[in-house]
């Protein structure tokens, strides 16, 4: 089991960066591949990005690649959402989870965090 725990988010203007992160509880937090997902209110929730374990692989959506860099530091049990050129986007919470292998189904997650708000204005 791991617990999750997200910071970082906040107002930023659009074309500014911001950065994530997700700490984690729990010595097995190397097994697990970290994904994040946003969602907004009265959307359905999106898929960001994921990591594996070992932090060797890494895949995104299209709606950031390119913009948005996962990276991870299983020193410090921390994942990192590195989000660059931030368009606008209605407020959002997002939230990391952690999973055997890298999916983009939200299904596929065991363990999630409470989230935090990204709210980008134009």
């Amino acid at each position: 089991q791991v617990q999750l725990v997200e910071s970082g988010g906040g107002l930023v203007q659009a074309g500014n960066s911001l950065r994530l992160s997700c700490a984690a509880a729990g010595r097995t937090f190397r097994h697990y591949t970290m994904g994040w997902f946003r969602r907004a209110p009265g959307k359905e929730r999106e898929w960001v990005a994921a990591i594996t374990g070992s932090g060797s692989s890494t895949d995104d959506s299209d709606s950031v690649k390119g913009r948005f860099t996962l990276s991870r530091d299983n020193a410090k049990f921390t994942v990192y959402l590195q989000m660059n050129s931030l368009k606008p986007w209605a407020p959002a919470v997002y939230s990391c989870a952690a999973s055997s292998r890298i999916y983009r189904d939200y299904r596929q997650y065991n363990y999630w965090g409470q989230g935090t708000q990204v709210t980008v204005s134009s």
